[in-house]
């Protein structure tokens, strides 16, 4: 199997914090993987490390092949990320903000006009392409960073808890854009707490908890016994004490 990302002890500290622990995997190119876990599991930590923006304190990070630390910039501009947080520039309109990623990337710039009409109509953000981001809603943000993340074709796409803040219809086309990405060859690393949405888009998955991975393969393998939840459960929450109220004891 040909896998476009891989780990290898990968460990990040926080002082007395280690919130990724010494985390081996490999994703296979071309699939839609889910990376799943409860908050505060280490996932944004991990996509972080991947996609260069947080160095590792130990181990090491593979993306297509290449050393993320040793290559940052070969590694960016294969790539494509949308974080938790959009880290948007606030003054700035849609079509100019679209319009220097794209000059970022190297994009002439007639693919430049065409990719950002396409995805705007797209994400339903054309009528607000003239519109300063500031003005803008938390779900027409999560829309503008994924477009950010596309303009240039990027080989993975890498997306940090995207469907947060999005409504029925903006998750609709959000999950078709990523289904015709991955139905190209592209590979999509999907972060989530939520099993719906890995159970409904994946095909490949791992399971973190508290920076350990707690199984990994795909979701016919891993929910082979049982539904994803059940999985999830014994190994997210593997050791958990049962919580209680105690006057609903009785």
């Amino acid at each position: 199997m040909d896998y476009c990302i891989e780990t290898i002890e990968l460990t990040r500290t926080f002082e007395r914090v280690t919130a990724v622990d010494h985390l081996t995997m490999r994703v296979p190119r071309g699939s839609f993987f889910g990376f799943l876990g409860p908050n505060g599991a280490g996932k944004s930590t991990t996509i972080r490390m991947l996609t260069g923006m947080l160095y590792p304190s130990s181990g090491q990070a593979l993306v297509l092949g290449m050393d993320v630390v040793r290559r940052p910039l070969e590694v960016k501009r294969r790539i494509g990320v949308a974080p938790e947080d959009s880290a948007l520039f606030e003054n700035l309109t849609a079509v100019e903000y679209l319009g220097f990623v794209g000059r970022i990337h190297g994009l002439p710039k007639p693919v430049i006009r065409s990719r950002i009409e396409e995805l705007l109509i797209l994400t339903t953000l054309e009528k607000a392409a003239d519109t300063p981001v500031f003005e803008y809603s938390q779900g027409m943000r999560k829309k503008l960073s994924l477009c950010a993340a596309l303009i240039h074709d990027p080989e993975i796409i890498f997306l940090d808890e995207p469907f947060e803040g999005l409504d029925a219809i903006a998750s609709k086309t959000l999950r078709q854009v990523l289904e015709q990405a991955t139905s190209r060859g592209r590979t999509v690393f999907l972060t989530s707490h939520i099993l719906q949405i890995v159970e409904r888009l994946c095909n490949y998955v791992g399971i973190l908890n508290r920076g350990r991975l707690a199984a990994l393969g795909t979701m016919a393998e891993i929910t082979a016994r049982s539904g994803l939840e059940e999985v999830f459960v014994e190994t997210a929450g593997a050791g958990e004490e049962v919580p209680h109220l105690s006057w609903l004891e009785a």
